[in-house]
């Protein structure tokens, strides 16, 4: 499954052949499953079992742009040129779910064991783009508790709030009058002055914020051709700040200079899309103290030379130090022991505000990676990953039966989540009723690469691992230079 799903490489809201392909494994394993939940074509949820407790699995699906690349190789290998790739390592995590909730199945099954199991995918994460939308349709209202799963080079489990930062993502469109761009540029309103005019408000507000925001942009259409004045113009943000009141105030000045912004061009803001939105995650102290003593009976997988001859191979291509893979679970991580300033976001946090969750952070790939880059793919579809993969299925199934077995863990995490998590802070969404999931994200690349990648596919009926399939021996430390 791990190499299946890397071989799709897809992008968010376009996870065609990874749902498919996940939803027919869980549909062949007698789970029901209800696709295009939330009105997203590439969600879902899949269950199995009945009664009480009701216990969620969850993790992404969706890869990076311009991330293609061949695994197993220490260097820039790409199989097609600016195609899209698990440069993340979204490709690990629900295969890992679906094997520990097919462990579990069994044995509720041989011992007659009342509960149920619901599994779901984070699409569009990269986008941060879904779970919001996850929850406003209702998919946790009668979970007692999700177990999210999160790629990482080692166990991380911690408890209450993750350094991270709230989120909205929104998109700006603006709309003038084309024009002859050189034989009566009189006659036009350019909407790319408009997003121009935003941009540069921007920029001269950064001077007056407070130094933990993070805001960043792109344009998404500034027009057809320099000759024609552009009639439509587009401008994509993210705002990031510490808490839900901040990443507002932020949202609605970015609101006040769009508006100002095509008044002073003379063009009309048209639309104004929230595309996703996420709260800062907060985990949930019993889970994940339950969740960590089961990392620490499973330790570690027992790396191979070749997987640690891998890993400094790699570590040197980024001129990080060779220390190899990690041999040790680490402690749990407290309020107190989690570092300030994160920058990151994550919409597992809306989740996280709806029902009581912890995220596992499974070692499957290798210390000292960028993040959301080619070289995060070289080891996501090796014996790294797959070990790391099942070491942490085994901590997600025990975690799972431990839920089911134990009532008193369940009461627990809801008495935190509702008198410690929720006493005073109350979850909203940050999107409004109107916003819709963003089901156009990363069409045209898809369409543009797709047929290039289909051959690319890996064909489990003709090779053991997909490394076979591509001839590569592992560990391909390559002289290739990034």
């Amino acid at each position: 499954m791990v190499d299946q799903v890397f071989s799709f490489g897809e992008l968010g809201m376009q996870e065609v052949e990874t749902s498919k392909y996940l939803t027919g494994v869980l549909q062949q394993n007698g789970f029901t499953v209800e696709r295009g939940v939330a009105g997203m074509p590439t969600a879902w949820v899949a269950k199995w079992g009945s009664g009480s407790p009701v216990i969620a699995l969850g993790s992404d699906i969706d890869g990076i742009p311009q991330a293609n690349q061949k695994p197993g190789l220490s260097g820039r290998i790409p199989m097609i040129a600016g195609a899209p790739g698990h440069g993340e390592g979204h490709n690990s995590g629900v295969p890992l779910n679906i094997i520990a909730a097919l462990a579990v199945k069994d044995i509720m099954t041989r011992e007659k064991m009342s509960g149920t199991i619901v599994l779901w995918p984070g699409v569009a994460e990269e986008q941060l783009a879904s779970k919001a939308y996850l929850v406003r349709a209702g998919v946790f209202n009668g979970v007692d508790a999700n177990l999210f799963a999160h790629v990482s080079d080692e166990f991380g489990i911690s408890w209450g709030d993750e350094s991270a930062l709230t989120l909205i993502s929104a998109q700006f469109k603006f709309s003038g009058t084309a024009s002859h761009a050189a034989g009566a540029p009189w006659r036009g309103r350019s909407a790319l002055d408009a997003v121009m005019v935003m941009a540069n408000s921007w920029e001269y507000h950064r001077e007056h914020m407070e130094l933990a925001q993070r805001s960043h942009y792109v344009i998404t259409d500034g027009g057809d051709q320099p000759n024609v004045v552009p009639a439509t113009a587009s401008i994509w943000f993210f705002f990031r700040e510490r808490d839900v009141e901040r990443v507002t105030k932020m949202f609605e000045d970015a609101k006040v200079m769009a508006r100002a912004a095509a008044a002073g061009t003379f063009t009309v803001l048209d639309t104004v899309q929230v595309i996703g939105s996420a709260w800062r995650p907060h985990m949930n102290k019993p889970i994940a103290e339950a969740m960590h003593r089961n990392a620490q009976r499973v330790g570690m997988p027992a790396w191979s030379a070749d997987d640690q001859v891998m890993a400094k191979a790699v570590q040197r291509l980024m001129q990080q130090p060779d220390s190899g893979l990690t041999t040790k679970v680490g402690p749990l991580r407290t309020p107190t022991d989690t570092p300030a300033g994160g920058t990151g976001s994550d919409d597992i946090g809306d989740v996280t505000w709806t029902v009581p969750s912890v995220t596992l952070y499974y070692p499957s790939n290798i210390p000292g990676t960028p993040g959301h880059n080619w070289v995060d793919g070289i080891a996501m579809a090796t014996p790294i990953a797959h070990k790391g993969v099942v070491a942490g299925a085994k901590v997600q199934a025990m975690t799972l039966l431990d839920l089911m077995l134990q009532p008193v863990l369940v009461r627990a995490a809801k008495d935190y989540f509702v008198n410690v998590q929720t006493k005073t802070v109350k979850y909203r969404p940050l999107m409004a009723p109107s916003d819709q999931p963003a089901i156009w994200l990363n069409a045209e690349k898809m369409a543009r690469y797709r047929e290039q990648m289909r051959p690319f596919y890996y064909d489990p009926a003709k090779f053991a691992t997909y490394l076979e399939q591509l001839g590569i021996t592992y560990p391909g430390v390559a002289p290739v230079v990034p």
